[in-house]
């Protein structure tokens, strides 16, 4: 059956959770800095010894349905993909939102907020379909960057980023205070 990919009102956020956004973790990048970041920085892949399974939507008020709770979600984009009546993957994308800090108060950029593949539908290009259909999502509402935020233990997402045209612009190791051992990736497409 064909995949067929499309944008959905907000309240499919409760059904569009039902896709897990959990992977297994078995690489990092690891990212040094030379002579203390003034002759730039190394980033090397590493494995994870032991591996471990990382789901984004594990902790409280991060899953798709506590959205709503936390940000404005009304310029939000929610884009699906179904195997007949199968929800399989989706996408979602924040625009115009105040409250998330990467989009620096600009109605220019977007950011791909969310975007998952059910593990069972993984390599089949479903990522870089939705991906697509979220850029022109961003393009329709006059954006001139896309962005993406992404952590050093999801090098599947990194390679799949660049893989679609998108650069590294920002490295933060202190984003994460609860989690000191990752690394925040900010990835951006200019449009």
């Amino acid at each position: 059956m064909a995949i067929r990919i499309g944008e959905e009102p907000l309240v499919a956020l409760a059904n569009y959770a039902s896709i897990p956004a959990s992977f297994l973790v078995e690489r990092r990048f690891v990212v040094r800095p030379l002579e203390g970041g003034l002759a730039g920085l190394n980033m090397a892949i590493e494995p994870v010894e032991p591996p471990y399974l990382k789901d984004y939507d594990l902790p409280v008020g991060e899953g798709p349905a506590d959205w709503a709770d936390r940000w404005d979600l009304s310029n939000w984009g929610v884009i699906s993909a179904f195997d007949g009546d199968t929800r399989v993957a989706g996408a979602a994308i924040a625009w115009n939102t105040s409250q998330i800090d990467m989009l620096g108060g600009r109605k220019d950029i977007a950011a791909l907020w969310d975007i998952r593949v059910h593990p069972g539908h993984r390599r089949r290009g479903l990522g870089s379909r939705l991906f697509a259909h979220a850029t022109e999502w961003t393009r329709a509402r006059g954006c001139v960057q896309f962005k993406v935020e992404t952590q050093n233990v999801n090098v599947p997402a990194c390679h799949f980023y660049a893989r679609q045209g998108c650069t590294l612009a920002a490295i933060n190791p202190f984003a994460y205070p609860d989690l000191p051992s990752e690394v925040q990736f900010i990835w951006v497409l200019r449009l």
